[in-house]
């Protein structure tokens, strides 16, 4: 009986810490939002009752390292670019010129750590490195998107310094030259 009151009353005492559960997240806070578990929420669609289409809050199964009870500041969600209510984890952004532009901007590049851990790991997930990704984007946006398209992340043509091993192929093999090239420390897969 005593080992069920110890039980009771930890449960009890983490929920009154305000431990992150992303299932008890409201809609407009669980994208880019991590529990307290350290995995990412992820906003998911369901057929209500009614037959219409509902939003709820996940936990998804992408751990995030040194990053736990994260919810995202309306001020990144703005300077990267991002949409509270995109729905799951995914790449496509980093097709977009514009998005990429907000993501490789300086404000949220350097100041929102959990937005670019996400989608470091997403671009290395279609074999792009974001800092490479990055740099490419400041100095010339057509090579950024080759370097997307040419990873296999898209369908397209492939730039002739891509297929050849160019420069943009170089800066995605080299890996990160310093601590200092990076505003976060992403987490390993």
């Amino acid at each position: 009986m005593a080992m069920i009151l110890v039980l009771v009353f930890a449960l009890f005492l983490q929920g009154a810490l305000g431990d992150i559960v992303c299932e008890e997240l409201s809609v407009g806070l669980c994208s880019f939002s991590v529990a307290s578990t350290g995995k990412r929420c992820s906003l998911e669609t369901y057929t209500a009752s009614e037959g219409t289409v509902a939003y709820q809050c996940k936990t998804s199964e992408v751990v995030v390292k040194n990053m736990p009870e994260w919810i995202e500041s309306d001020v990144c969600i703005s300077a990267c670019g991002v949409d509270r209510y995109a729905i799951g984890i995914s790449s496509d952004a980093l097709l977009e010129s514009q998005f990429t532009a907000k993501l490789c901007s300086p404000g949220c590049y350097y100041g929102c750590p959990n937005i670019v851990d996400l989608y470091y790991n997403l671009a290395l997930g279609e074999g792009v490195f974001l800092p490479g990704l990055c740099k490419a984007q400041r100095t010339n946006p057509r090579r950024a998107m080759s370097q997307i398209l040419s990873s296999g992340a898209a369908s397209g043509p492939v730039s002739a310094a891509a297929a050849a091993g160019g420069p943009a192929s170089a800066e995605a093999a080299a890996g990160p030259a310093s601590a200092e090239s990076l505003a976060c420390s992403p987490a390993s897969m």
